[in-house]
């Protein structure tokens, strides 16, 4: 028996998109800057412009992606609890610990089956508030390096600080090697996400365009339900429980079930 359940809301999977195509661009025009791999004549009308032309994009994605993660930081305080920022710091609770020691025991073979959450795992939580911090690093340095060579923008003004500290070298090492990392990251977000969909059958992959998960009826409340649930009573407000949607759901085999 399983419930319908509401769980990524509008903003979540909107900048969950925006970030996707922001980072492909990003990585594409990026590399292009640093190593030209496409040769364009300059007999033709735009190939001149061609360098130019890419790094105006990089540009434009860089301030798209970081308007996204703006609205995701926005949405974190407002938004329903798989949408909070207590999901990055699960470390911080004991239900956070518990069942970041259950994911752990289940990618190490340890034990059969992942923990039961509707949103993130802990684990997970702690891999994205990773993954922030490498957002936040990638942006910074990038308006570092674009700063130095526009002195007249307020990027300039922001960061020049900077290279007091290190060498313009060691921002553009710093720079690639946060993109290497996110794209390891890509892959394994993928890989973890596939695999988490086909052990719960819950329609994790889908969920990220509907917004909903199809929970068994008998799943307890997870580990950020349970310690926002907390929170409200240790601010004296009523706990903020998702009201799932109930329908007749078709699962493996043909069987309908309501």
């Amino acid at each position: 028996m399983r419930r319908r359940v509401y769980v990524w809301e509008v903003p979540v999977r909107l900048t969950h998109w925006v970030n996707v195509l922001s980072i492909v661009m990003l990585c594409f025009t990026g590399y292009y800057i640093a190593n030209p791999y496409i040769f364009v004549s300059t007999r033709e009308p735009w190939g001149i412009y061609f360098m130019g032309s890419m790094r105006f994009l990089h540009f434009v994605f860089a301030y798209i992606f970081v308007a996204s993660l703006i609205l995701r930081t926005y949405w974190a305080f407002v938004g329903n609890q798989w949408a909070s920022w207590r999901g990055l710091f699960p470390f911080l609770t004991k239900e956070g610990r518990t069942n970041m020691w259950h994911a752990i025991q289940y990618y190490f073979f340890l034990r059969r089956n992942p923990p039961e959450v509707a949103g993130h795992n802990a684990l997970a939580g702690t891999s994205y508030m990773i993954i922030v911090v490498l957002y936040g690093l990638s942006a910074f340095t990038g308006f570092t390096l674009y700063g130095q060579l526009h002195p007249a923008s307020i990027w300039y003004t922001l960061t020049d600080w900077v290279t007091n500290l290190v060498s313009l070298q060691t921002l553009r090492l710093g720079h690639h090697i946060i993109m290497y990392l996110i794209l390891a990251f890509v892959v394994h977000h993928v890989y973890a996400a596939w695999l988490i969909d086909m052990e719960e059958g819950n329609g994790l992959m889908s969920s990220i365009f509907s917004g909903y998960k199809f929970l068994p009826r008998e799943q307890q409340p997870d580990w950020i339900e349970q310690v926002i649930a907390q929170n409200g009573k240790q601010n004296g407000k009523a706990p903020q429980v998702a009201e799932p949607t109930t329908q007749q759901v078709k699962v493996a085999g043909g069987k309908v079930e309501s």
